[in-house]
């Protein structure tokens, strides 16, 4: 019998603490709690969850710094999904660049945690290891740089090409798994936490787009190659700018 899921919930309040360990017990997950990002080191002592749930504003040490200690012991190995109660896009933007794999804006549901926490482990446990620098702030490819925490593509000639969410997702995705071949299911699942329906032609086209910005000629690509059955690989190196 397969042991459950272990998760970390990381949150000062110990109210939304409690209540989100219950409802994670209830469904089936082994559950840890901590107040704090002493408290979590304290669990990383005897062994890595399989996902830590992170607050980002706590006391002290927030969940910004909690998760950069978190990569620098663990590396991209164990998925954090953030809470915040704070709109600002600095937060996500600088959560994203330190590696978390998703983010919940409070208040949200049970339901949608659990939703997202499902998401996550599913693309960890069924997808292929990221291959590229994932901390790195930037990464080079080809003729072209990344920015990760600006969402900004650039070309050698200091030239900026903008991206839109959904295309910097997509090419994030890419970029963190050159070589491998994924399906549209997997870029999806990777990018927006769903499955595909049969007739979802939305990867194709935001392939189509990405093509149009980053190849020399869109109809002979070089960089995001066709395989049969309907998968994309991305042929470039990656590596850290």
């Amino acid at each position: 019998m397969a042991q459950p899921h272990h998760i970390a919930v990381v949150d000062d309040h110990r109210e939304i603490r409690d209540l989100v360990g219950k409802y994670l017990q209830k469904e089936g997950y082994r559950v840890s709690l901590a107040e704090s990002g002493s408290a979590l080191r304290r669990i990383l002592d005897t062994g890595a969850p399989d996902l830590v749930v992170l607050d980002i504003m706590m006391p002290g040490e927030d969940g910004l710094t909690i998760c950069r200690d978190l990569r620098a012991r663990s590396g991209p190995d164990v998925p954090v999904i953030f809470l915040t109660a704070r709109s600002d896009e600095m937060d996500r933007v600088l959560g994203l660049e330190l590696g978390a794999d998703d983010y919940l804006v409070k208040p949200f549901s049970s339901r949608e945690l659990l939703a997202r926490i499902k998401a996550v482990l599913r693309r960890v446990h069924t997808l292929p290891p990221q291959r590229a620098a994932r901390l790195a702030g930037h990464v080079r490819f080809d003729r072209w740089m990344l920015d990760f925490g600006r969402r900004e593509l650039q070309g050698d000639d200091g030239v900026g090409v903008p991206l839109s969410t959904a295309e910097f997702r997509l090419l994030k995705v890419l970029v963190d798994h050159p070589g491998l071949v994924l399906s549209r299911d997997q870029l999806l699942d990777l990018t927006v936490g769903r499955e595909a329906d049969p007739f979802d032609r939305s990867i194709d086209n935001q392939i189509s787009r990405l093509r149009r910005k980053v190849e020399r000629d869109p109809k002979s690509p070089t960089i995001i190659q066709t395989h049969r059955g309907g998968g994309y690989s991305f042929t470039p190196e990656v590596y850290p700018a």
